[in-house]
């Protein structure tokens, strides 16, 4: 397995790569875009969602629509 760490990735450019099963721990996405890509089975957690859209769709606004259905914090 290879490790990235410490690095500055900013205004990379990943085309046509498989990062299957890749962890990513104290990474900033801020800004970053996705095309084209399989999300499926992804977990997301502890994570800063402020702004994130899908498909147009704020996601942070219904997750905490969601959890105030639930009765949760």
């Amino acid at each position: 397995m290879d490790r990235f760490e410490n690095r500055n990735m900013a205004d990379a450019v990943f085309d046509d790569v498989n990062l299957g099963n890749a962890r990513f721990h104290n990474v900033n996405l801020a800004g970053a875009s996705f095309d084209d890509v399989n999300l499926s089975g992804v977990a997301i957690t502890n994570a800063n969602i402020k702004g994130l859209t899908i498909f147009g769709y704020d996601v942070a606004g219904w997750i905490r629509e969601q959890l105030e259905k639930d009765g949760c914090h």
